[in-house]
């Protein structure tokens, strides 16, 4: 019999919730159409005294963390009930993705193997066979053998001819397709894809010899890496496959990886501001800390990659292959030094582009992560300028405990009485780019434009149902307001955009939805739920359950389908897969029963009225033609699932996206000396330090989407950030509608 109450309230009352270099030797020059071969060479690095592989055994710790960890997912995971036998179908193929993402060391064999020696009825069942841990490190023993046998296989054909005349492709992303069937599709498909590499390097101004060397290098590193692994990282691998059955927030951490989650990356460690990935070997920007070096400088966006560091003046390191212990150790350093990374930006329509970003290490800049504004002024009809407020939220931050701390709400309140004392005639609330925060702080931000009432609703995993609510009669701001949203805002600016837009009180504008993220995790220490005399050793790991979801006042979930704007403006958000329903196994949206609140959503026919004046401008205004025209390149090149392997094809193709990329940016220097709006920041703490940016190179992408890449040193807003300037006339609209849309307090 469960009882998950108290086994929940037992374990967790503590815990809170989370919420390239250019080469010295030009290029070799060929007529068009001519045959392009890489001669052998001897002059490669050797891979085969790089140490035997071991053999990792799990400890009797770990499994007793793989009988905690199915105990806890089984008893307080919300989703617990919705995972069957049948669901276990998943578990080997997903251990096999989270080592071989891209499908390129493993064979269909080895899957067919490992399904048919493990059945999803037995793992579900037989606790013991999952417990001894011994699918995850036959698993790992099998990959490892499959990339050492590659690398070997690399290090002979490396130095062989390449003909780069051919007309054959690559793909690009083969996480949908199939493991090679053997070992003969293997071969080729590492023909093609030693091809594509070396074109990578020498589209980057390498030469053919150094294409060469470099390639061989990498994979030198990743034997390096396989080296690395020990047990807890085996048993993590397979753990957090387990856990993603469940929902994809839910994982587990290694002792190791613990130690390193738990270190406060935002306020003790000198660095860059930035939380780091690995997707297919490479590191991956998965978020960007509100304040820190890496939000400053502008120049990075999530989902780009970073191909090598560097210190200082430094030669880059390729860290591609490389564990991401590692690469964080590179990019940490003292406060005040400088780190040069090589990054591939996610929107670059060629994936040979390579930038170089230069950042000066330092602690999270708090004041720079608070809240922050400016008065715009906005041409109206007959040529005059009104004035309009923004106030732009990077992160909902708060006190905990400490009376000497700012909070968002306080610092939200504070900037609006600046603004209306600067006579703006409506409100711009940015959410773009804001992950969330501390709850607390998103009931207190709605209740700055309500009088009272209930803003969230949390169902936590015994179906339980708690009302947050605004219990201040206040109301800071009664006028005109827009929220202004992307598929970057998530769980609190969830809960603040779906709130005000339940009461009636904002008109939503962004991205087609939210990022959907509407639930709760929380972090249990592994050794609070094994007891002392069950231990086989130290016990230092720790898992991530999901155990709450959000609810809105009229009872929808914010869970998968986000919230979804009154007005939707075009973006290329829409094509990158960034939102919680492209993760698998994300939670279903549901409902609860509506809580009692006096408001009623904008009518019908108002939104229509407003609706219909952007869709004008979104039609006929240049700016939304030139974010169009981009957007329409980035859809082409997102649909190629190939690339040409031809080395005169990929370099016109470079030619020719230079040439794009060029024509994009003069095109927005006009916008922005002709059509720009001028505008005064407000702030509250002192305005933040001059960006550092590295100098712009004659071989850089832009590919011109994202206008806050434009954005003056000296202030924190874009001279053209469409969207924003959208918003700023949908509130304009707001304001003049009849009848008028604007809600006061009610």
């Amino acid at each position: 019999m469960r009882s998950p109450r108290l086994f929940l309230a037992l374990l967790l009352a503590p815990l809170a919730a989370l919420a390239a270099e250019p080469s010295a030797r030009a290029p070799e020059v060929r007529p068009p159409g001519a045959p392009v071969l890489i001669a052998p060479t001897p002059a490669l690095p050797a891979t085969a005294t790089l140490a035997a592989p071991r053999k990792l055994e799990p400890t009797d710790s770990l499994r007793q963390e793989l009988r905690a960890l199915i105990h806890l997912l089984e008893e307080v995971h919300i989703n617990r009930d919705q995972v069957r036998p049948v669901s276990y179908v998943e578990l080997i193929p997903n251990a096999f993705k989270a080592l071989d993402r891209q499908k390129l060391f493993l064979l269909g064999t080895d899957l067919e193997e490992f399904q048919e020696r493990h059945r999803p009825e037995a793992l579900y069942f037989n606790l013991a066979t999952l417990a001894r841990l011994e699918p995850a490190f036959a698993i790992h023993a099998r990959y490892d053998q499959r990339v050492r046998e590659r690398v070997s296989w690399i290090e002979r054909r490396l130095p062989g001819e390449f003909d780069f005349a051919t007309e054959a492709t690559h793909e690009l992303d083969r996480r949908d397709v199939p493991w090679p069937a053997d070992a003969a599709e293997a071969d080729a498909l590492w023909e093609r894809r030693l091809k594509f590499e070396l074109l990578q390097e020498l589209l980057n101004n390498k030469s053919l010899d150094e294409a060469r060397t470099k390639v061989a290098k990498r994979y030198e590193r990743v034997l390096r890496n396989l080296d690395d692994f020990d047990s807890g990282d085996v048993a993590e691998v397979f753990l957090t496959a387990i856990a993603g059955l469940y929902d994809p927030h839910s994982t587990y951490f290694s002792p190791e990886t613990y130690e390193d989650f738990g270190i406060n990356m935002r306020l003790q460690l000198f660095g860059i501001g930035a939380l780091l990935g690995l997707e297919d070997d490479v590191c991956v920007l998965k978020e960007i800390i509100p304040g820190g070096p890496a939000d400053l400088s502008r120049q990075l966006k999530p989902n780009d990659k970073i191909h090598a560091v560097a210190q200082q003046n430094g030669e880059f390191v390729e860290i591609v292959g490389m564990k991401l212990r590692r690469i964080v150790q590179m990019i940490r350093g003292e406060k005040g030094t400088q780190v040069r990374l090589l990054v591939q930006p996610a929107d670059a329509a060629d994936a040979a582009v390579r930038r170089e970003i230069v950042l000066t290490r330092d602690l999270i800049n708090l004041d720079s992560a608070r809240a922050h504004g400016a008065v715009f002024q906005l041409p109206d009809e007959k040529g005059e300028t009104r004035p309009y407020g923004v106030i732009t939220l990077p992160t909902f931050y708060g006190r905990d405990g400490a009376k000497d701390q700012t909070s968002a709400s306080s610092d939200i309140e504070e900037l609006i009485k600046r603004l209306k004392a600067q006579n703006i005639e409506g409100l711009v609330l940015d959410l773009r780019r804001n992950g969330g925060g501390l709850l607390a702080e998103a009931v207190k931000i709605t209740g700055l434009f309500i009088p009272s009432g209930p803003v969230v609703q949390i169902k936590n995993y015994a179906g339980e149902v708690k009302i947050d609510e605004d219990t201040n009669p206040a109301v800071a701001y009664t006028g005109p307001l827009v929220v202004l949203t992307d598929r970057f805002s998530a769980s609190a600016s969830e809960i603040v955009a779906g709130a005000l837009q339940n009461y009636g009180r904002a008109v939503v504008v962004g991205d087609s939805s939210t990022h959907g993220k509407g639930s709760v995790q929380t972090i249990i220490e592994m050794e609070r739920v094994i007891p002392a005399r069950n231990r086989a050793g130290a016990v230092t790991g720790a898992s991530k359950l999901t155990v709450q979801k959000f609810y809105l006042p009229n009872g929808a979930s914010t869970q998968l389908l986000g919230v979804v704007p009154d007005i939707v403006l075009p973006s290329v958000n829409e094509f990158f897969p960034i939102g919680e329903q492209d993760l698998p196994h994300a939670l279903p949206w549901d409902k609860v029963s509506p809580s009692i609140f006096d408001g009623t959503p904008i009518s019908a026919s108002q939104l229509l009225q407003l609706r219909s004046r952007s869709a004008t401008r979104v039609e006929e205004l240049p700016e939304f033609a030139l974010l169009r025209r981009n957007i329409d390149r980035f859809k082409e090149r997102q649909a190629e699932k190939t690339v040409s392997l031809n080395l005169e094809t990929r370099r016109a193709g470079k030619i020719e996206d230079k040439a794009f990329s060029e024509s994009t940016r003069a095109a927005r220097k006009e916008l922005e000396d002709n059509a720009a709006y001028t505008f005064t920041e407000v702030f509250v703490a002192p305005p933040p330090p001059p960006r550092i940016k590295a100098e712009r190179s004659p071989d850089d992408d832009d590919s011109g989407l994202d206008p806050e890449d434009e954005a003056d040193a000296d202030t924190r807003y874009a001279k053209m950030d469409v969207h924003l300037r959208e918003s700023l006339r949908i509130l304009h609209d707001v304001r003049t509608a009849k009848p008028a849309v604007a809600v006061a307090a009610k």
